[in-house]
């Protein structure tokens, strides 16, 4: 059996917070530049220190800021190098309008071919997403491996495999695999999904959830 977990990075330090003064990236270079606030910092070596990542054997982060300094702290623990694919960054978002589509976010999820301008739809995200995935449980079959992604990222890729049975205008998302809900809630940051292959089938899904790691929503 091959082990993936999908790990949602921790709680970024919000745009908001800041003032871009004469610093002119676009949009999409200041998501993928995003970095961890203090907590989330904290958070993420919590995370990292769990014993159900002792025996991973290959640690994967996409090539944004906030997951790869999530990871870091696995591989400093491990002593193992982080590897870098841009396949599993988070989904481009482009230009939010609210004014012209309110039901944003929803769309999204119902209709895999719907984007925003200048974005990515779930099912262009999907197609890398599992592009990545494929060739990682072929190459590494019964390891242990870590992928460190984002929130938009890895819920559009387990719609490969599960059913959406409901998603609301709050963010709370319902899945079900093999008639079973693996996720009734918003998704925390950080979050961990355990993915079980026998070769290149799925055969579970699970929701990992920590005490220590109360809900802390990282901005999905």
């Amino acid at each position: 059996m091959t082990i993936l977990y999908l790990i949602r990075h921790s709680v970024k330090f919000e745009r908001k917070c800041t003032n871009r003064l004469n610093c002119f990236d676009t949009n999409q270079l200041i998501d993928e530049k995003s970095i961890l606030s203090v907590v989330g910092e904290k958070r993420a070596e919590i995370l990292c220190n769990k014993e159900i990542f002792n025996d991973i054997d290959i640690i994967f982060s996409s090539n944004m800021v906030r997951s790869m300094q999530t990871a870091k702290y696995l591989c400093t623990r491990l002593n193992l190098p982080l590897n870098i694919d841009e396949r599993i960054n988070e989904r481009k978002m482009g230009i939010r309008n609210t004014n012209i589509d309110k039901d944003w976010y929803v769309k999204q999820y119902l209709e895999p071919k719907y984007k925003l301008k200048e974005g990515e739809s779930q099912e262009e995200v999907q197609k890398r997403m599992h592009s990545f995935i494929s060739e990682i449980i072929k190459k590494y079959e019964n390891k242990n491996i870590a992928v460190f992604s984002h929130g938009y990222a890895i819920t559009y890729a387990l719609l490969k495999w599960c059913t959406l049975k409901n998603i609301t205008k709050d963010r709370v998302l319902t899945y079900e695999f093999n008639n079973k809900i693996i996720l009734d809630k918003i998704i925390n940051a950080p979050e961990v999904f355990k993915l079980i292959f026998d070769k290149d089938k799925l055969v579970d899904i699970k929701l990992i959830e920590f005490e220590d790691l109360p809900f802390m929503n990282g901005g999905i």
